[in-house]
């Protein structure tokens, strides 16, 4: 499945506290300022299936408690961080059932109006939570990538594992660990994802754009920076601690 000439698409995977929000909110204003069309589909809202038994059973079954972890309100769930090899057979069919969600809802999206498509998350972020190391998984992998249509540009947004979580305490921190080192090993197995390292806030910004900019052959990326820059040069007059 090929993109037409007029609609790009775009992914953001990458652990939990990555940035990939604050990413996906920033591209938005330079669409917007660019006057691009554009349409976000979250994964998990518009492409996953049998939510609600999943997060139940998760809740129910391994004692997980609900929600999005902050700062101020940590959670502690238990899904995508239980292991075995059960687990790992119910994952894998959940998995195949979304691949062939998101060649549908890429297809259909497609076929609209917009000129970009955007994913929060994709199905990367779920072979990620896999043994990538065992053959089985492995061959299981190349499937579901044959079925799923690949991104123009799919981003994986590295993060420090501890700052990450710190941002979004949901899963304990090894496991953190273990999942940002899951994209790196993915990215080995099947290739074409651009890396965003950990740099800073504004830098991975400028990143992003640079990359939606070329894709959509829109020359002047720049403006987008340049609105921040005339903005933070306002806050350092108002705020004398910021100078």
């Amino acid at each position: 499945m090929h993109n037409s000439s007029r609609v790009r698409t775009i992914s953001f995977s990458g652990v939990d506290g990555a940035g990939k929000t604050t990413q996906i909110d920033n591209l938005c204003v330079f669409l917007t300022d660019q006057g691009v069309r554009y349409k976000v589909f979250r994964f998990w809202d518009d492409i996953a299936q049998l939510t609600n038994i999943r997060e139940g059973t998760g809740h129910r079954v391994f004692k997980g408690e609900k929600g999005i972890g902050r700062p101020d309100a940590p959670v502690n769930r238990r899904d995508k961080n239980v292991r075995g090899f059960p687990m790992t057979c119910i994952r894998m069919f959940l998995y195949l059932v979304d691949a062939v969600s998101t060649r549908r809802v890429f297809k259909h999206a497609l076929q609209g109006d917009a000129e970009l498509i955007i994913f929060d998350r994709y199905t990367y972020d779920e072979l990620a939570n896999l043994n990538l190391k065992n053959p089985f998984v492995r061959a299981y992998v190349g499937l579901i990538m044959w079925l799923v249509p690949r991104p123009d540009v799919s981003f994986l947004l590295d993060a420090d594992p501890e700052a990450a979580r710190a941002r979004k305490p949901e899963y304990p921190i090894d496991f953190v660990r273990l999942n940002r080192q899951a994209y790196f090993d993915l990215d080995r197995l099947i290739g074409g994802l651009t890396v965003i390292p950990p740099v800073a806030i504004e830098e991975a910004k400028k990143q992003v754009v640079d990359h939606a900019a070329a894709i959509l052959d829109r020359k002047d990326s720049g403006g987008l920076e340049r609105k921040l820059d005339y903005e933070r040069a306002k806050s350092r007059k108002t705020d004398p601690a910021l100078s």
